[in-house]
């Protein structure tokens, strides 16, 4: 069982592909490039071409050079993605500059690179952008050469309404950032919780493995191991018992006979006679979840009845573990005692764990069970427990989910307090034989 899924789990940043940026800015090239043969010559309004088109040849030139020295498929740093960005911010700043600042209304195209960089790179690097460009929004409201207008004539914004073209650019430059951040933030910690999930899947499924891979190893060395056990035997008859000899083939019968015995039993670990390794009761279920918990200061109190004979199941280790890291959260918020039941009647099973501790907030009770989602009111958790209903316990849920049964989560009823967690299958999942991982069982209650 892993302990702590989101320490164990190395959450990687994102990083931009460097051809994906040369994308965009071969098409701000082109764009900038119709615009200003549009306005010049199309239009025949007077602007600093020259200065205008040497920007844009730079950014070309860039992009020529970004191409021939790196292969397409490299992923780029986030300060290298940062720094890219910010020569972008400057780069259109720049040709704002020399076509009337804030009055171009092709101002607003500012936001895009602090748009790529909301959906790509972190919180930190985003903020910097922003930043830097609010600032050169604020200088071009100021400070600008005159916007290109018909018959060489100036036209100069009112001050009044500069002040409220760059009021709108800010806001909407914060609030796209902010909700192009979000979004995109969700999805990567979704991506990272399922790679996580996977994970740890994987390595269970590999420990199952382990039990068809010893059989198979059993079969293979059945019969070369027989063939020295039927040699040696022969040959034991061949010498007396005062030759030396007769000593070391008693020694290779003896030990020849041992990794057969050894052998026997790796078979039957896979076999269906070996109920007892095979399946297990829902107390001893519980008694397992436990037992590495013990002994953290925290008294854990376990009570099992139900109608009926107790269920009898499989051993599951996705139940297993998210039972565990359900039960590890309640030992960590917890301020005396975690009550752990058991109860069962012909259809249904419940296990239920209660702690003495702060509860659930409220503002994050409809929230969990989303990834990093990790906040209990009035208290945090132990700092060597690696942090509480987070990653671990979107996992523990996804196990458990797929194994049939059903959470619900509430706070106790007060004179109590402390945080109830309720775990329901149908009998019938519990009581499979078979690997129970992802199968629909539809008997569930309602």
């Amino acid at each position: 069982m892993l302990d702590h899924p989101e320490t164990q789990f190395s959450l990687t940043h994102r990083r931009l592909r460097l051809d994906t940026l040369v994308r965009l800015r071969w098409l701000a090239v082109g764009g900038q490039t119709a615009a200003l043969l549009v306005v010049h010559i199309g239009l025949g309004y007077p602007l600093p071409i020259g200065l205008a088109f040497s920007l844009v040849a730079f950014s070309a030139w860039l992009n020529v050079f970004l191409k021939i020295y790196s292969p397409a498929s490299l992923r780029i740093s986030e300060r290298a993605a940062t720094l890219q960005l910010a020569y972008d911010i400057l780069q259109m700043s720049g040709l704002l500059f020399l076509t009337g600042g804030l009055g171009n209304p092709f101002a607003f195209l500012l936001m895009a690179p602090v748009m790529v960089s909301a959906t790509a790179l972190s919180a930190h690097n985003t903020l910097i952008l922003g930043i830097l460009a609010t600032l050169c929004a604020s200088v071009l409201a100021v400070f600008h050469l005159p916007l290109p207008w018909p018959g060489g004539s100036g036209f100069n914004l009112p001050a009044v309404y500069s002040i409220g073209v760059w009021i709108a650019l800010v806001s909407t430059l914060g609030f796209m950032a902010v909700y192009a951040f979000r979004v995109a933030e969700e999805a990567r910690q979704l991506a990272d919780a399922l790679a996580a999930t996977e994970l740890v899947l994987a390595k269970e499924q590999h420990l199952n493995a382990l039990d068809g891979l010893a059989t198979a190893a059993a079969h293979e060395l059945g019969t070369p191991l027989a063939t020295i056990f039927l040699a040696a035997k022969e040959l034991s008859d061949e010498f007396e018992p005062e030759d030396p000899r007769a000593e070391d083939i008693a020694l290779i019968r003896s030990q020849s006979e041992r990794c057969r015995d050894i052998l026997k039993k790796l078979t039957s670990l896979s076999s269906d006679e070996d109920a007892t390794y095979q399946t297990m009761k829902v107390s001893q279920l519980i008694e397992d979840v436990i037992d590495p918990h013990r002994g953290f200061g925290i008294q854990i109190a376990v009570s099992a009845s139900g109608q009926g004979p107790e269920p009898v199941g499989s051993r599951n280790a996705a139940i297993r573990y998210g039972l565990g890291n359900l039960l590890e959260n309640a030992i960590d918020f917890a301020e005396t005692m975690v009550e752990v039941s058991a109860l069962w009647d012909n259809n249904t099973v419940i296990i239920s764990i209660r702690d003495d501790g702060p509860g659930f907030a409220l503002e994050v009770l409809a929230k969990i069970g989303d990834p990093y989602v990790s906040v209990r009111s009035g208290k945090t958790a132990r700092k060597d427990a690696g942090g509480g209903l987070g990653l671990g316990f979107f996992i523990a849920k996804t196990l458990l989910e797929r194994t049939g049964a059903k959470l619900f989560l509430e706070n106790r009823a007060p004179p109590e307090h402390g945080a109830h967690i309720r775990v329901t299958w149908p009998r019938a999942a519990i009581e499979s034989l078979g690997h129970m991982d992802g199968q629909d069982f539809s008997l569930h209650k309602d």
